[in-house]
Order: C-alpha cells, then structure tokens, then sequence
C-alpha cells in the first residue's frame, strides 16, 4: 500500500528539499486546486513543491457545502458544458479515485404547484441523470424518481404538509471537504512532491521579467527560503489577486469573494431519510445528512473584507433559518444550532452585480513568464482545473511532459477499501473495536485505517473516544500530527475532524485533551499546550461574538478579535 508521512520532520525536510534545487512547478495555495495541480505534476513525473500559508484547505475548500454534484442549477442556465464536466467527475470520484470519501445522499425536491412544475423539474432532472449516464460514470447513484405528496411525506416526514403537492427524489454526493485536500496533499507527496503547510509566500523571484521561484517564509520555524522554480503555478482562490500584486500583475481576470455560511444542526432536530433542496428567491438551499447531523446552506452574498476569516452575522442566521423553516412542520430555533461556518467561494468577475450571477467556470492565465494562474471553478472539478493548470506551465518547460494520469491515480486509501468494508466485522473482532468505529475510520482513511489500529493496537487508550467528542478516537488526534501535517489544535477541531461544528460547546470540551495527545508528536510542553488551548478558545468566543452581531462589517470586527497566530 503506498502512504506518505505528513509529520515534523518530514515538513523540515521537504522546505529544505525545495530551497535546495530548483523545482519543475512550485504550486502556491493547498487548497484542492493547489492539491490537485501538485498530484497533478508529480504524476508526470515533474519535481513539485506545494507551500501553503496556514493550514491544508484552511479557506475555501474546508467550508463548502460538503457536495460533490453536477450542479444541476446551471442545467436551467444552459451551462451544459459545466454540468457534463462535473458529472463525469463526480462519477470518476465515486467509482474509481476516491469511493473512501465519496459517498452518495439522496435529495427530495419539493413541488410546489401542480402540472407543470413536475415536468419542468423533472425533465431537468432526467437530463442531468442521462447526462451522467452517458459519461459512463452514473452507474453508481440511483436514477431520479417521482414522488406523491403522501410518498414524500413519508420519506421526509419534516415537511409541512402544505409545503409540497409532490416531489422529485434524486442522488449527487458528499465528502469530507477538509479531509479530502489532506487525502490529496498525502497523494502528491507518496509520489513525489514535497509539500509544507505553514509555509508564507512573501514575494516572488525575479530574473527580468521572468518569474523563477518564490520567497517563502517559515510561519512556524521563523526561517526564510528561496524556493527557485521553472514555473510557479499560483492557486490561492480569492487570494488571487493579493498574490497577483506580489508580480506587480493583477493578471488578466479578476476574482471576486461570494460568501456562503452553513449551519449545523444535530440530526434528531430535522425527521428525514433524505436531504432537501429548496428554491429560494437567490438561489437554491440545501439540507444535507452529516452522520449524526444536519448540514444546511448556503448564502451568497459578496464579500470584500478579510478573507482568512470570513464571519457569518446573525442576519445571515436568521435567513436561512427563515427560508428552511419556511417547509418544516416543526421549525428550527437558534437553540438548535450546533455550529456555524462561513467561507468565500472564488467567482470570475463578469458584468453581473450579483455574485450568485458569477462564472463557476474556471480561467487559467500566464501573466507573466514563468507563472501560472488558475481560479474559479467549482471542487468537484479541481481534477481538470488541475490539469489545465498543469498543461499551461508545461508549455514554459523545456522538456517533454507526459500527459495527464490523474483520471487513473487513485487516492492514498482508495485501494483495496471495498475488500477492508467487506471485511470490518472482522477487523472489529481482530481490533476489539465495535464494528461502527471501524467503518468510521474506513470512510475517513479508507485502507490507511489500518496505520491508526496499529497505533490503537501498540497504545490501547488510543482506541477510546475523545472526551466530549465521542464519534473521534484519541488516535485520530495523534494521528493527525503525526501523519496529515496538522501542527495546531485548530487544525485538529477544525479540519482533521469536524468537532468544532459538531459539538454545542464547539469543541472547546474537548480542547485540552487534544492537545496533550498531540504535545508528544510536536513536541510541545506544558506551556505550548496553554497557549494552544487558549488561542482555540478565544477563537471560538470571537466566532460566537460574531454570530450575534447584526451585519457583515460588526461581525467581522468581532471575528478579528482573535489573533490569527498561535505564539510559541
């Protein structure tokens, strides 16, 4: 089984590898672009580096809807182009690239008038089905099927009853966002690249007008590098254009920042066998199983303070709570509300004032020698935003390049999975494990599974949950410094697990626990852990303060009450 260690030292060497000689392609960003475009270039055999700021998928790709999906809204655009892309790559994912992660959920869609609405809906739904079908990649979900109101009551028994005259039923799928890019970062690195998170590009290397690298800073160590490169690939979202100044060059598209916030709610609030999609006046809204919860989002409104921490106001609350309450029998209180996040998605500027008018599409540019530009795009197409990156920095090198593999490049764990889940009854015997925590762990690391019962199997309490969070084991914690480059307790709470947003305390129960159990893999003393546990805290407090606040420029000042970095 091939794997890759994401721990401390390797997070050393791989900086020191990449100021050491000159790389093929430096991607800046790891997001799941940036993630995607170095497995991307290593697979053809390029040497790769990937620098990231903050953490692995620490803005945009680790607070989206959690879907992977056609988009059948841009079907009643006449984007078919985008929805063809996108339901081959959903079907890519499932089947064949990443079936660890990717799992299918089912959709219920209210119709609210009689006759025509039905057949509206539902030829649109037959087409974005025949569309799946015909990639060759919709043999793994369900087809769409048709529903009487007292169907659809059953199956969504939440409803009012005067909410819907029928529905529609159909399937797209979900993940994991944040664990999907450490999945990926773990994939690029097993062949080949190196990669480090907390890794500041603070400017950009120049001979004349050609870009050959950048300058790189240590957030963590303090260290400054030269990393020189052939070309730079940047994939940094909706810090396109702050990047883009650093050359002097806002490049030749602009990135706009739409924000979109989700409540989490726990599963019990909301009596349902299926996930909603809702129309709303602006766009769509969607209500999606989580395990033991509830996902409901999303808003869409533009955004032009800070971006790192983008704040969900207490407006923006009540408007979903307002528009998902307004089909539930029984409705949604604040008290309700488990967690809450928010984040920017990066849209193409066009003409439209509207940001929920902006291109989904993707552009990729080369301002300047030797740099590459990629941004907007949807997450379930990083795969082929990757590659056009890709494609574009290979026509700067002076080499011949393979093609693009990434479509047969399985992720690290997806190999071998079905045989483990067929096996976990087994495995839960062997392990002493109750046979839900090993499918947990098996939908979570797929076959790498086996690297976290070896640490349970060597250290026993390693097999107990973490208290006040009891859906994780101990051994996830060490496992996420030891193994996916986590090197703070918020990229723990947040990223590597989901407790921050799962929990009503939002992880702050929890905190101190997890910190001691990753103090040993980083090396952190008594006073580490403090400052750690302290600063998640304050984090915490400052986004409650911001949920109270009743816009975008108070909610924000109150998010920013948080310093950003964890001193040590």
């Amino acid at each position: 089984m091939r794997t890759a260690t994401l721990g401390p030292a390797q997070r050393a060497e791989s900086l020191a590898s990449m100021a050491e000689r000159e790389l093929d392609v430096l991607v800046v960003g790891a997001g799941v672009v940036g993630a995607g475009t170095a497995l991307d270039a290593a697979t053809r055999g390029l040497s790769t580096g990937l620098v990231e700021a903050r953490d692995w998928a620490s803005g945009t790709s680790s607070r989206s809807s959690k879907l992977i999906h056609g988009g059948l809204r841009y079907l009643e655009m006449l984007d078919f182009t985008l929805v063809r892309e996108a339901l081959k790559e959903r079907g890519l994912l499932l089947e064949r690239l990443a079936p660890h992660l990717v799992k299918p959920v089912p959709f219920l869609y209210p119709l609210q008038h009689k006759g025509w609405e039905r057949l509206y809906a539902g030829s649109g739904v037959a087409m974005y089905d025949a569309m799946s079908m015909a990639r060759g990649h919709g043999r793994g979900l369900p087809m769409h099927r048709h529903l009487t109101r007292s169907h659809a009551l059953r199956v969504a028994p939440c409803l009012k009853k005067d909410a819907l005259v029928g529905a529609l039923q159909y399937y797209d799928a979900q993940m994991d966002d944040a664990r999907y890019v450490a999945t990926l970062v773990r994939t690029a690195v097993a062949y080949g690249a190196k990669a480090a998170n907390r890794a500041r590009v603070t400017g950009f290397l120049r001979e004349g007008e050609r870009v050959v690298g950048a300058k790189v800073q240590d957030v963590e160590a303090g260290g400054e590098y030269e990393i020189r490169a052939k070309q730079v690939v940047n994939a940094t979202g909706v810090w396109t254009d702050d990047t883009q100044a650093m050359v002097g060059e806002r490049g030749q598209f602009h990135v706009r920042a739409s924000k979109g916030i989700h409540l989490v709610v726990p599963r019990d609030r909301i009596h349902s066998t299926t996930g909603l999609i809702l129309r709303t006046e602006k766009s769509v809204l969607f209500v999606i199983p989580w395990g033991r919860h509830w996902i409901v989002g999303t808003t869409d409104t533009d955004w032009d303070l800070d971006k790192a921490h983008p704040a969900a106001s207490s407006a923006d609350i009540d408007y979903l709570l307002d528009h998902v309450n307004s089909v539930l029998a029984v409705p949604l209180t604040r008290d309700d509300v488990q967690g809450v996040y928010a984040g920017l998605r990066p849209l193409l500027a066009g003409e439209s004032a509207a940001t929920s008018k902006l291109s989904r599409e993707h552009t990729v540019a080369h301002p300047v020698p030797g740099l590459v530009v990629v941004a907007g795009g949807k997450y379930t197409t990083y795969r082929v935003m990757a590659k056009d990156a890709v494609d574009a920095a290979v026509h700067g090198l002076d080499m011949r390049v393979a093609e693009c593999v990434t479509e047969d490049v399985p992720l690290l764990g997806a190999e071998g999975y079905r045989a483990l889940w067929n096996a976990r009854a087994r495995i839960a015997a062997r392990t002493g494990l109750h046979v839900v925590r090993v499918e947990h762990l098996l939908n979570r690391y797929g076959t790498m599974a086996e690297e976290l019962l070896a640490l349970v199997a060597e250290d026993p309490s390693l097999g107990e949950p973490l208290p006040a969070a009891d859906d994780y084991l101990r051994a996830e914690i060490v496992y996420a410094a030891s193994h996916e480059g986590a090197r703070h307790l918020d990229d723990v709470l947040t990223r590597r697990t989901r407790i921050s947003i799962e929990t009503f305390d939002r992880g702050t129960r929890s905190a101190r626990d997890a910190a001691e159990l990753m103090a040993p893999v980083l090396g952190w003393d008594k006073d580490q852990i403090e400052r750690e546990v302290q600063h998640y805290e304050k984090r915490v407090e400052a986004e409650r303060e911001s949920q109270r606040q009743p816009d975008d420029l108070t909610a924000d000042a109150a998010r920013l009450g948080a310093p950003d970095i964890v001193p040590l």
